[in-house]
């Protein structure tokens, strides 16, 4: 999909899916954007991908179709730039548990007036050839979602929902059954009831609801219940699946 419609598409509740890049090599990232995802998410917080890899990563997902996003080690405003410089055309932000830490979020990612950006000449903006363009379009272009991963983010689902920069609530199951506790099958009834709190205010804001799953198997669940934005596994969980199911099949011939 194009660049100039994914915020668009995103923040409207229109089915979008992809999968996270944890692979810290171009090749993974071009071969992952070439499956038909709408979107690669670079998992710059988790996976063993440094700074200086995010631009040529950005670069791979772009060559095979997809739409590159990445996720942020931290609400931090210089990682949020670094990303977005790179070519990023989204950012998730993990672990945002108040309305004014959205708020951090989205002035990190907006030029003044509406944010705190500062202008660069990275690769977003020609390499400094193009900025004033850039700087005119970014802000209508570039989706923010933020991660609803912790049992404080839960309680404060009604105000974070309620700011504007927001485009997506992307709830994080697995952090967020560690924070409540709520971890294997005791914990089951505790995280989908919180789980359904978050979506129950995103339905009432009318804001685009974002949810990782391991696999496919029940997205048309989560889509009634009002998620339209799916990050599935990653690339090092089709590997390894794949791999398992052929290597599996072969040692039993």
């Amino acid at each position: 999909m194009s660049h100039s419609g994914f915020r668009k598409k995103g923040r409207s509740g229109a089915l979008l899916c992809g999968t996270f890049a944890a692979i810290p090599h171009p090749v993974a990232a071009e071969v992952t954007a070439r499956s038909g995802a709408d979107f690669v998410c670079i998992d710059w917080e988790h996976a063993q991908i440094g700074r200086g890899e995010i631009e040529n990563l950005v670069r791979a997902i772009e060559a095979g179709g997809a739409v590159p996003m990445v996720r942020v080690p931290g609400n931090n405003a210089e990682a949020i730039a670094a990303a977005l410089d790179s070519g990023a055309q989204g950012i998730l932000v993990p672990r945002v548990s108040s309305a004014a830490e959205a708020t951090a979020a989205a002035r990190a990612m907006r030029y003044p007036p509406d944010g705190e950006r500062g202008a660069g000449p990275g690769r977003a903006s020609a390499y400094g050839y193009d900025i004033a363009s850039y700087i005119e379009k970014a802000n209508r272009r570039l989706l923010l979602a933020v991660q609803v991963e912790t049992g404080r983010a839960v309680e404060a689902i009604e105000e974070i929902v309620a700011v504007e920069e927001v485009d997506v609530v992307f709830i994080g199951p697995g952090d967020l059954a560690v924070s409540l506790g709520a971890l294997g099958t005791d914990g089951a009834a505790t995280l989908e009831a919180a789980m359904e709190r978050v979506l129950s205010a995103c339905r009432s804001a009318r804001k685009a609801v974002g949810l990782f799953r391991p696999d496919a198997s029940d997205i048309a669940r989560w889509k009634a219940a009002g998620a339209s934005f799916f990050i599935i596994a990653s690339d090092t969980m089709f590997l390894g699946a794949a791999a398992a199911a052929s290597l599996g099949t072969a040692g039993e011939s």
